[in-house]
């Protein structure tokens, strides 16, 4: 299992040395949440910011966009040169050319999908995309409780993966810990974002060593 820590829960006073400090924990990616306010009810952080993390991250940088406008936000994050930029599914109208934008940057395209949409949405897509991450809250704020639901999800989507024989990884977001990252594991999930569960540990290393 790898693990993305998102910084949305990490100390932004301290976000230098809590990035570090996670790298150094043992993270596999740095998980970036970009929202603008109208997609979700919450904002967050611009380049500017994550041009710092990127600065203090020794791992690649996990970028999930939760925004209106996606064009607009993927030229503006592209630079930075993310491992993944994500995108949602319910906000975009024509995602075979933001897929293929993506991958032009030299960026591996991801698809979101929000705990109610169904991986059919994304069947004709999967061929074209390195990652599906699969939201198991509503997105927006961070702490918020697992919807159990996204486990039969991640199964019924790993079972498409594997239909098609697409190499596509799935990654979850959401209330993940130490209690359901096995049920995920054994559904076919290859990342897991924890935000909370992280960085309100005592001990970072051990929180991401015990859901590895």
């Amino acid at each position: 299992m790898l693990v993305a820590p998102s910084i949305l829960s990490a100390d932004f006073g301290r976000l230098s040395e809590e990035i570090k400090a996670i790298c150094e924990a043992g993270c596999d990616l740095v998980h970036v949440d970009v929202m603008d306010g109208h997609f979700v009810p919450n904002l967050t952080i611009g380049p500017v910011v994550v041009n710092a993390v990127a600065r203090a991250t020794t791992k690649p940088l996990d970028v999930h966009l939760m925004v209106e406008n996606n064009t607009f936000f993927v030229d503006l994050f592209a630079p930075l040169k993310p491992k993944y930029i994500s995108f949602h599914i319910e906000e975009e109208k024509h995602p075979h050319r933001l897929i293929q934008k993506i991958r032009d940057y030299g960026i591996s395209p991801a698809i979101t999908l929000n705990p109610h949409t169904p991986p059919s949405t994304i069947e004709y897509l999967l061929e074209d995309l390195d990652m599906v991450l699969l939201m198991s809250v509503n997105p927006g704020f961070g702490g918020q409780k697992f919807i159990p639901s996204v486990i039969e999800k991640s199964a019924r989507l790993k079972e498409m993966i594997l239909r098609q024989n697409a190499k596509t990884l799935i990654e979850v977001d959401g209330g993940v810990n130490n209690h359901n990252v096995k049920a995920l594991r054994d559904a076919g999930v290859d990342i897991v974002v924890a935000g909370n569960y992280v960085f309100g540990a005592s001990d970072y290393k051990s929180a991401i060593d015990s859901l590895k």
